[in-house]
């Protein structure tokens, strides 16, 4: 959930360059994650999401350029020998820099530009790796194509590996930590919101398109260092986008996705006004054991902050541990991360990490991992 002209000036700054765009220690110069969806000027041309959508597949796992941002959302939770634990965020933004095509004859010209973001948590080993790719739509440095499906940046991917969707296979890494995962789905995907149409406001286009593969059966390899080591768990993919999605009263969000140990998943948004009320828009949905699922209103979920965790690297503080209920469906959660240290201090600074819930549905005992966004804070 991403940019302003801030996000803009960045991104452009990409398209001056052909090498890997250095990050700055100082961290004012990391960017609130709430600018890269709120409104930015020049969004004249873009389409804009006004209507329900019936997803059509495979096309449209594929880019959307006519709309201004869009990505792709990897999150896992992993398990190794002797039940180590990883956890995985591996994410591709495109940004339209402006709606029309880039003028001139030049290789280099392009009116897209792209990011990429890799974290792990290692959680025996108490370690948290992130990083970022940022780079233009140029002589193959990244972008998207549809048949195959593959997106990538630079030389992190998700790549079909034939030309159905499914299995794809993700790349991503640095000389500290990497990836090497097939993901398969053992359930259909479903459209969020009001038939895939998600409304994170009440102006004309605040919404986006957005679809979410909610378990997906992951095996593969997770290196940390030297070490190299077998794993296999469910990972949850989100798809969005759309132009303009954000008003400028919201200070933030908080994002949950959980994979229960009943076969069901969950996930709900709590978008934040700048006085902490919560925004009626907010939302999420829940899907049964065979696939079936239903929206949630902003007032179907119950969020309570249990805990509290301030970072040394930005000095922001963080709500990290959470009771969340869901009358309706007599679900009570107490979710907390595997690690504190799970925030990204990259260009877009924000706390993502794997998280782990137990609790109650109909009062029999359930459990299971998942992913917590925090932005804004």
């Amino acid at each position: 959930m991403l940019a302003r002209a801030w996000i803009t000036i960045v991104l452009m700054g990409i398209c001056a360059c052909t090498e890997r765009a250095e990050l700055t220690s100082d961290d004012t110069a990391r960017l609130p994650a709430t600018r890269f969806l709120s409104e930015v000027t020049g969004n004249n041309g873009y389409a804009r999401v006004l209507y329900p959508k019936k997803f059509q597949f495979p096309q449209d796992h594929g880019s959307h350029p006519e709309y201004r941002t869009e990505w792709w959302y990897f999150t896992g939770n992993l398990e190794g020998a002797r039940a180590r634990h990883y956890g995985f965020e591996l994410a591709f933004f495109r940004y339209a820099l402006k709606a029309d095509e880039a003028e001139g004859t030049s290789a280099w010209r392009t009116n897209q530009a792209w990011m990429a973001h890799f974290a792990l948590t290692d959680t025996q080993g108490n370690k948290f790796f992130a990083d970022e790719r940022l780079s233009r739509e140029a002589i193959g440095l990244a972008g998207n194509q549809r048949a195959p499906f593959r997106v990538w940046v630079e030389d992190w991917s998700a790549t079909s590996e034939g030309i159905e969707f499914l299995p794809i296979h993700l790349k991503a890494g640095n000389e500290n930590a990497k990836l090497d995962l097939t993901l398969v789905s053992s359930k259909p995907p479903i459209a969020n919101g009001d038939g895939g149409m998600d409304r994170k406001g009440p102006g004309t286009g605040n919404a986006s398109y957005y679809y979410s593969m909610t378990r997906l059966q992951t095996v593969g390899f997770i290196q940390v260092g030297s070490s190299k080591e077998m794993v296999s768990g469910f990972t949850w993919m989100d798809r969005e986008w759309g132009t303009n999605t954000l008003n400028d009263d919201l200070e933030g969000w908080d994002w949950f996705s959980v994979q229960l140990s009943d076969n069901t998943e969950l996930m709900y948004y709590r978008l934040r006004h700048r006085d902490g009320s919560t925004s009626p828009y907010s939302g999420g949905s829940i899907v049964d054991a065979t696939g079936n699922y239903r929206s949630l209103s902003a007032d179907a979920v119950l969020l309570t902050a249990l805990d509290h965790w301030k970072s040394p690297n930005s000095a922001r503080t963080y709500p990290v541990a959470w009771k969340l209920e869901v009358p309706d469906e007599d679900l009570i959660l107490e979710i907390e991360p595997y690690l504190l240290q799970q925030e990204l201090n990259l260009t877009v600074r924000y706390w993502e990490g794997a998280i782990r819930a137990i609790g109650t549905r109909q009062l029999q005992p359930v459990d299971g991992s998942g992913y917590l966004e925090l932005a804004g804070y």
